[in-house]
């Protein structure tokens, strides 16, 4: 059969006309249906596909079904002639026989300033039921990470106005850090604050990338980001759940072609977020499966390092501009020695850990500080002054913890006097990591804060003095720098002065007396039942 003939001269055929044509007039005579193949297999989302002219190379992109909206990838050449492909889309209604069309280019994504405001799928198509794109270019997603030529050695410090996050656990600057949380513990408003941030006070651009995402928690992404203001300067890029592995699998690429541009061609650093990123290592391991991999240790990909490198490391800072990445990590059962955790955490260099304990105590951002880290936070980077701080701090609050007990046990007045003295100061430090969001001001009520990094630490820095033991903690809470605290501890003083609405006056003694005529004998004990 043709399909067992020698692979030279089919090779040789495509060398021939590579040399004879370029690749766009390839293109033309490709569309034409000059290289046509036929399917001989489907197997769920693996089709091979057998092509008698020249076999397409690896990752090019097919099409195939009535209206060719059926996309398969090559990932396999099995023989001269034969191609395994992984479909980026449902392979309902194929069958064997039916005609595949080489389009002679791998997977491409729009690049341009109209891809701004907008919401893409791993295609490009756009899925806002906004207007068509024009004048934009398409890239492929297959890109090399930069060269270690063109890489900034610089260490910088990423600012993000967020106290906590600045203080404790510094971000580097085109470094990745990695968000721990589960639902409800802030996650999302913490990474929609960043964008925020990101937008208003830096000439940047935000890009959203949902790997594995749910349709309900995207729309309201949309939404949210447009009554927030910041839609005009961001990108949305979805891979949602319900689609397959190999749409899932190449979403992530397609956000990274996206913030490429941005930072090589308009100079400009770009805040990339990634929800989830284990969902990208998950459908990688489905893709290995299909393709009849054999499996690694806990079930996992074998090339799974090779492929999570090849899109961490395209995230980088260069001389041109930076790509800062936030990624949230899901670790299964919470073990961090699963190989996924571990291969994604040596390509951190931060790591934010939200706590539901924290969450219910209503102290948001709910930013663990004792299990939160960051490589940046060293005396060489940040300077002897902040690092001394940070220690002090990580050093307060774990005193309190370490304290908690005794005072649930025996109460705080069984402390000595230095250790209620830690208390008061973990207490109030606490409370100044807490910030109104720019995000919530509609539903809090409550003006954001942007707090500078110097104000911050000065703010660490008095709190750990003393400065504010007179003041209560409330004062402290819920504030941009420490100088609201004094402001705030003013306006609740006069407020206590000046009577509250709906509350009746101190009464005399006579008028006491007939207020109290009339009124049912049993109502002073109905009250302090219901007390």
């Amino acid at each position: 059969m043709t399909a067992h003939r020698s692979a030279e001269p089919a090779l040789a055929a495509v060398g021939s006309l590579r040399a004879s044509k370029p690749m766009q007039g390839c293109q033309r005579d490709l569309a034409a249906g000059q290289n046509l193949g036929i399917i001989v297999s489907v197997r769920g989302s693996v089709v091979d596909v057998h092509f008698e002219e020249h076999i397409p190379p690896i990752n090019t992109i097919l099409r195939t079904g009535s209206d060719g909206g059926i996309i398969i990838e090559v990932l396999a050449h099995q023989d001269a002639h034969r191609i395994r492909g992984i479909s980026l889309t449902s392979t309902q209604g194929l069958a064997r026989g039916m005609k595949v069309e080489d389009t002679g280019a791998p997977l491409r994504a729009p690049v341009g300033k109209p891809v701004l405001s907008r919401m893409f799928d791993v295609f490009g198509n756009t899925i806002d039921n906004g207007t068509p794109l024009v004048d934009v270019q398409w890239r492929s997603v297959h890109r090399a990470p930069p060269p270690l030529t063109q890489r900034s050695t610089k260490t910088e410090i990423f600012e993000t106005g967020i106290k906590v996050i600045d203080v404790l656990m510094p971000l580097e600057r085109g470094g990745k850090a990695g968000l721990f949380g589960g639902a409800g513990v802030g996650k999302t408003v913490l990474l929609t604050e960043m964008i925020h941030n990101m937008i208003g006070h830096h000439s940047g651009v935000s890009i959203f990338c949902g790997i594995g995402e749910r349709c309900r928690e995207g729309e309201e992404l949309y939404r949210d980001m447009k009554d927030a203001g910041v839609l005009p300067h961001m990108v949305m890029v979805f891979g949602q759940m319900n689609e397959p592995p190999g749409s899932r699998f190449r979403v992530g690429h397609a956000a990274l072609t996206m913030a490429e541009y941005f930072r090589d061609d308009e100079h400009r650093d770009v805040l990339l977020l990634i929800d989830n990123i284990f969902r990208f290592i998950q459908a990688g391991s489905e893709i290995s499966g299909l393709m009849g991999q054999m499996p690694s240790r806990l079930g996992y990909q074998p090339t799974m390092g090779t492929e999570l490198s090849g899109l961490e490391e395209r995230i980088a800072n260069t001389s041109s501009g930076a790509i800062t990445s936030i990624q949230a990590v899901y670790v299964p059962a919470d073990d961090f020695t699963d190989p996924a955790a571990v291969h994604t955490f040596s390509h951190l260099s931060a790591s934010i850990v939200l706590s539901r304990k924290r969450a219910s105590e209503g102290l948001f951002p709910a930013v663990d500080p004792l299990q939160s880290n960051s490589t940046m936070a060293t005396p060489g980077i940040v300077g002897e002054r902040h690092y001394a701080l940070a220690q002090d701090i990580r050093r307060t609050l774990a005193q309190y913890t370490q304290l908690k007990d005794i005072i649930a046990m025996l109460g705080l007045e069984q402390l000595s006097e230095e250790d209620r003295k830690v208390v008061a100061r973990a207490r109030r430090l606490e409370r100044f990591f807490t910030q109104p969001f720019f995000t919530t001001e509609q539903f809090t009520s409550i003006k954001g804060r942007l707090v500078s990094l110097k104000d911050s630490l000065e703010g660490c820095e008095r709190i750990l003095r003393d400065e504010f033991k007179d003041l209560p903690e409330s004062c402290l809470y819920m504030i941009g720098t420490v100088e609201e605290a004094k402001e705030k501890a003013k306006q609740s003083e006069v407020d206590s002065g000046k009577p509250k609405p709906g509350v009746p006056q101190q009464t005399t003694s006579g008028d006491k007396t007939n207020a109290n005529q009339g009124r049912p004998s049993s109502s002073r004990p109905t009250r302090q039942l219901q007390s």
